[in-house]
C-alpha cells in the first residue's frame, strides 16, 4: 500500500472465523493502512482476543464497533447478520465490503472485483458486495478472454475445498481421516469421496452455488449474453477451489493470444507447461492471494471453444483478499482522504 494513505479505523465483523481470521492476515500481509483495528464476534467471543501485527487486540461486540463509527467494516459473518447490520454501519458513514450473499443480486448494490469492474462504485456505494468465491476466480480469466473475443456460453465445473464450507467441514475431513465417525456438515463422508453437492438444491435441479456462478458472471462482467452452466463437486481438499471450464465465443482466436491476454491480466498467472508438468493446483495455491490458470486448449469439436483450468484459494482470493482489495481500491479514488 502507499504509505501516503491515510490510516484508516477497520471493523472485521466475524474476526473469529476462517475468513475473518484470514481477512487479518491480509490486512497484515498487504500493509493496509490500519489505524485502529475493531475486531468483531460473537457475544461469547467478546473479550477474548485476535493476533493482529504481533499484538493481542481485544475482540468488541457489533454494537461497540457501530458506536466508533470506523472508515470501513469488512463483514465476513453470514447474510442474516449483513441484512440487519450492513445498513446500520452505512447510516453512520462507514463503508461496508460484504463477504456474504445478502447483497450479491441486489440492483441497489454492486457486486466487485477490483481488476474486474471496481469502476462501477460510485460515492453512494457505501455497501459494496464481495461475489462468491468460485465466481470470483472465474472472471479474473474470463475478463480478458471476454474483452477481446466475447464468451457467449460456456460450462463450468468446480472442484470445490472443504474450506469453503468452514472450520467444522475442515474438522470432519481431519475426523474421518483418523478413522473417527461423528456428526458432520456434510450428508455424506467426505474423505475418499467427492460430493456434486454444494449448497441447496433449487427447483431447476441447479444447486444455490451453482446458479451464482450463472447469475454473479452476468452482472460482474456486465453482460448478460453469458450463459453460463455449473456444476460445483465438493471434494476432500484443503487448499483451494479448481474449476474445469469451457467456453464459446463469439469471434476466431489464436491460442498464443490467449495465453497473452491471460498472462498480461493483474492477479492472474498463466501456469501452462503440461510437458514439464506444469499446471495449476490447489496444494500450489494455498495461501496465495493470485489466480492460476492453465491447460489451456482448443475445443475438438468448435474451433471456437476454449477449454481451461483454473485454481484460487477460496480463503484468500476468493473471498479475504478481495475484501481487502476493494477497501484498497476506494482507498486510491480517495473516498477517505
Amino acid at each position: 500500500m502507499n504509505p501516503e494513505l491515510t490510516p484508516l479505523n477497520v471493523a472485521v465483523v466475524g474476526a473469529t472465523g476462517m475468513v475473518g481470521r484470514t481477512m487479518l492476515a491480509v490486512l497484515e500481509a498487504r500493509n493496509f493502512p490500519v489505524a485502529t483495528l475493531l475486531p468483531v464476534a460473537s457475544a461469547r467471543s467478546v473479550g477474548s482476543t485476535v493476533t493482529f501485527r504481533g499484538e493481542e487486540v481485544e475482540v468488541v461486540s457489533i454494537e461497540d464497533a457501530l458506536a466508533q463509527k470506523p472508515h470501513v467494516a469488512l463483514f465476513s459473518a453470514g447474510g442474516d447478520l449483513s441484512l440487519e447490520w450492513a445498513p446500520r454501519f452505512a447510516e453512520v458513514g462507514t463503508t461496508v465490503v460484504d463477504n456474504s450473499s445478502a447483497w450479491r443480486m441486489s440492483e441497489d448494490h454492486k457486486l466487485v472485483v477490483p481488476e474486474v469492474n471496481g469502476e462501477v462504485i460510485g460515492e453512494q456505494d457505501l455497501v459494496i458486495a464481495n461475489p462468491n468465491c468460485t465466481t470470483m476466480q472465474l472472471v479474473m480469466c474470463l475478463k480478458p478472454l471476454h474483452d477481446r473475443w466475447q464468451i457467449e456460453r460456456g460450462v463450468v465445473n468446480t472442484y470445490q475445498s472443504v474450506t469453503g464450507t468452514g472450520q467444522a467441514a475442515v474438522a470432519q475431513l481431519e475426523a474421518e481421516r483418523r478413522g473417527e465417525q461423528g456428526t458432520g456438515v456434510y450428508p455424506h463422508p467426505i474423505d475418499k469421496n467427492c460430493l456434486p453437492h454444494c449448497d441447496t438444491f433449487q427447483e431447476n435441479g441447479y444447486t444455490r452455488e451453482e446458479m451464482k456462478v450463472h447469475h454473479e458472471t452476468k452482472k460482474i462482467m456486465g453482460d448478460d449474453r453469458i450463459q453460463l452452466s455449473c456444476t460445483a463437486v465438493r471434494v476432500p481438499v484443503e487448499g483451494g477451489h479448481s474449476e474445469a471450464v469451457y467456453v464459446e465465443f463469439a469471434k476466431d482466436f489464436e491460442m498464443d493470444a490467449v495465453r497473452e491476454a491471460l498472462a498480461g491480466f493483474p492477479g492472474v498467472v498463466l501456469e501452462d507447461r503440461p510437458e514439464d508438468l506444469v499446471y495449476p493446483m490447489p496444494r500450489n495455491a494455498h495461501g496465495k492471494d493470485e489466480v492460476f490458470v492453465g491447460r489451456l486448449r482448443r475445443d475438438l469439436g468448435n474451433p471456437k471453444g476454449l477449454h481451461l483450468w483454473i485454481v484460487a484459494d477460496n480463503l484468500r482470493k476468493g473471498a479475504a483478499t478481495n475484501t481487502v482489495q476493494i477497501a484498497e481500491h476506494l482507498h486510491r479514488a480517495g473516498r477517505w482522504s
